[in-house]
């Protein structure tokens, strides 16, 4: 709404006064006049006062309102609160974006900072009571229509749990080689190399780059339960006979079954048999995610609580050597699976193969070259200290499951980059 800002002009002809002489001051009379002009007269001097119409709007009177407002005392006080907001925003999408690993960190830091909740835990069992709730929530939001979305991409996921399963778990033999004290941390990561793909990780990263989330998620569903039959088996013939340890197979199988393949039952038959479980857990994945991290993150906070006597006494620079050698193993894992892609691609018909889709190849890259924490610390937790301390087993293997998430992240963010260049090329 548009409105008239009024500027008073006034004219007035000097007055001038004798030395000594008081002057009296007399109240003005106003006349108007039909132009807008109006005139002062008083005291026998008139001043002529004329009033300039200038055109103003509602928005400039409340934009200047606004920048009066700040530049007032409290101006100073505004802007720094502003700031914090935002970067408490920041932090907050940060720890979301980035739970799991900052859990498990949490974890370990909490054992080590103060072992006694964590003693006490583990003689109330909580670590299993934390694999069997991850598996529910594993069971409650698998879908069955995804896994029978993977079907048209068969051969890439017959050879994603032939790797998974029985090619990878050589290069056990690979880190048994490797001389290291204390020996709980070679043998600990040669455990590692004999589990199935991780339980979310691998699906989150594939549907972050675009590949076949469906694909994903078969390989990730059908390793973990052909796994539990399987893991016992590569134990005894790749870990025990380097350790000289022998492995109760058939216990630590009917025990795997138990905490795994029970509870992924019970979470699929729930989600199946009732639609508002179904919906629930569709609706609030988000929420089942961090209540599963929360569940991983008992598992490092209990065996780092467990053994922190132990883990004080190894020496830093060995600690760090463990991790680079989870890193060393990640890497292996990639460029061999990076490899087994680009001969299957060649041999079955290059371009047309189903090797050569991009989204197959994310997939199969990212699942097959992970290894699963979970599983690992239920095997250890069967094993009862057969190959060591358990914490000494499990804290390697926590710094490479962190290691493989930061990893494989850094990797999606430059296919995407990499995607968008291209594309950006591509419309120019």
């Amino acid at each position: 709404m548009a409105g008239t800002l009024q500027t008073l002009s006034l004219k007035s002809p000097a007055i001038t006064s004798p030395p000594g002489h008081r002057r009296r001051v007399q109240s003005p009379i106003t006349s108007f006049s039909p132009s807008g002009s109006r005139s002062l007269s008083g005291g026998g001097n008139s001043c002529d006062v004329h009033f300039i119409h200038l055109p103003i709007s509602s928005k400039s009177i409340r934009a200047s309102s606004s920048s009066l407002s700040h530049q007032g005392d409290g101006s100073k006080e505004q802007l720094p609160q502003v700031k914090a907001g935002n970067w408490t925003k920041s932090l907050l999408k940060f720890a979301s974006n980035n739970f799991l690993p900052l859990a498990l960190i949490g974890g370990v830091a909490l054992g080590l900072a103060n072992p006694t909740p964590g003693c006490i835990a583990d003689r109330l069992y909580l670590s299993r009571f934390s694999s069997f709730g991850i598996f529910v929530i594993s069971g409650l939001t698998l879908r069955s229509d995804e896994i029978g979305a993977a079907a048209e991409a068969w051969q890439v996921g017959l050879f994603g749990l032939a790797s998974i399963l029985f090619f990878t778990p050589f290069f056990s033999k690979v880190i048994l080689l490797l001389k290291l004290q204390p020996q709980e941390f070679v043998t600990g990561l040669a455990i590692f190399c004999c589990m199935p793909t991780t339980l979310s990780s691998g699906i989150a990263l594939t549907r972050l780059a675009g590949g076949n989330s469906a694909l994903a998620l078969a390989m990730t569903v059908i390793s973990n339960l052909l796994g539990i039959l399987i893991i016992p088996f590569s134990i005894s013939k790749f870990i025990a006979s380097g350790v000289g340890v022998s492995v109760p197979t058939e216990q630590l199988f009917r025990s795997l079954i138990l905490t795994l393949l029970v509870p992924l039952i019970l979470g699929k038959a729930l989600r199946e048999s009732c639609k508002g479980v179904a919906n629930f857990a569709d609706q609030n994945r988000k929420l089942l995610s961090v209540m599963s991290a929360v569940f991983l993150s008992l598992v490092p906070w209990i065996q780092v609580s467990r053994s922190r006597t132990l883990l004080l006494m190894v020496k830093p620079a060995v600690f760090f050597l463990a991790v680079w050698m989870g890193v060393l193993l990640h890497a292996l894992l990639l460029v061999f699976n990076g490899l087994a892609i680009h001969i299957l691609s060649t041999i079955c018909g290059g371009s047309k193969s189903a090797f050569a889709k991009k989204e197959n190849t994310s997939a199969l890259l990212l699942v097959a070259s992970q290894k699963t924490l979970p599983v690992m610390v239920a095997v250890v937790e069967q094993l009862g200290g057969a190959f060591g301390e358990s914490g000494l087993l499990v804290l390697p293997c926590v710094a490479a499951h962190l290691n493989q998430i930061v990893v494989d992240s850094f990797l999606v963010s430059f296919w995407l980059q990499k995607e968008h260049a291209f594309d950006s090329a591509k419309a120019a």
